[in-house]
């Protein structure tokens, strides 16, 4: 019997490539309304099991369960059509297009029109209608007929959240939506991916551990392919098996996070509250 608030559940994830196991027998559930997040050190198989959910990789064994219905062989574009949606970089394609012509095109796909995407948009009310919304609810409205290959990186890193939020997803996963921004475009990115739709369940997959912290309410650690804890900020925070992982013996978080590769935190607001939080537990 499936749980009625879980809306996404990976249920013993194996996938193998020849002699070696990229993900070992992974069980996760997104709750409803979820702020999930898939944390671990580089190599732990993060990307992996993202594309087993998503259905770019087949899984070796194991099954995946969208809203109570088994999605595990189902193709890419068939989990979206059932509302799991993964924000992609966009790719040259869509460089030459402004935001208000992409989201055009992704509104209009969508709702099923997508073979009048050549009318002009003014004949298609409902299309402008959510494209003006979409448009204001990520700060796009001024850029909106400038060529996206000419949009400040963060911009761009917005318009791939709104292009995801465009096919109406119930689930989202968000896929390192901070990566490469400068530090004063982050802030606006921040806050918007905090005011996400709430009845949108997310599961966030990031190395900045201040974006982590402050957005998620619930944590998976990955560690080489395998589930190694999974609970509230607090409890993952306190856990010295995941300071081990990140930290080593006696290493500062703060210090430690980004030799794991990852983007550096601004402020090191999370990274010094593990560290704080790992030094009072030591007694």
């Amino acid at each position: 019997m499936s749980h009625p608030e879980i809306v996404l559940s990976a249920q013993g994830l194996v996938k193998r490539f020849g002699g070696i196991t990229a993900t070992g027998n992974v069980n996760l559930d997104l709750r409803k309304g979820a702020r999930h997040a898939l944390i671990g050190p580089n190599g732990a198989g993060k990307t992996t099991l993202i594309n087993l959910l998503t259905g770019v990789l087949e899984p070796t064994e194991g099954r995946i369960v969208l809203e109570g219905e088994d999605i595990t062989h189902l193709a890419p574009h068939q989990r979206v059509r059932r509302g799991m949606v993964r924000t992609f970089q966009i790719n040259q394609l869509f460089d030459t297009l402004t935001p208000l012509e992409t989201l055009a095109l992704t509104v209009s796909q969508h709702l099923g029109m997508g073979s009048k995407w050549w009318q002009p948009l003014g004949q298609r009310k409902q299309v402008a209608e959510r494209c003006e919304q979409l448009l204001a609810q990520f700060h796009l409205t001024e850029v909106m007929n400038q060529k996206t290959n000419v949009l400040a990186y963060g911009k761009r890193r917005l318009l791939e959240i709104a292009i995801a939020l465009a096919c109406e997803p119930r689930v989202l996963l968000l896929d390192e939506p901070v990566a490469g921004v400068p530090a004063g475009e982050r802030e606006e990115l921040l806050q918007t991916v905090a005011a996400l739709p709430a009845d949108v369940s997310v599961l966030l997959i990031e190395h900045d551990m201040d974006l982590v912290f402050s957005f998620a309410n619930r944590m998976t650690v990955l560690v080489n392919g395998t589930v190694l804890t999974e609970g509230d900020p607090d409890t993952i925070a306190n856990d010295p098996q995941v300071k081990a992982v990140y930290l080593g013996h006696g290493e500062e978080l703060s210090a430690a996070v980004p030799s794991q590769g990852a983007t550096a935190p601004s402020g090191g607001s999370a990274a010094h509250a593990m560290a704080s939080v790992g030094a009072s537990s030591h007694g």
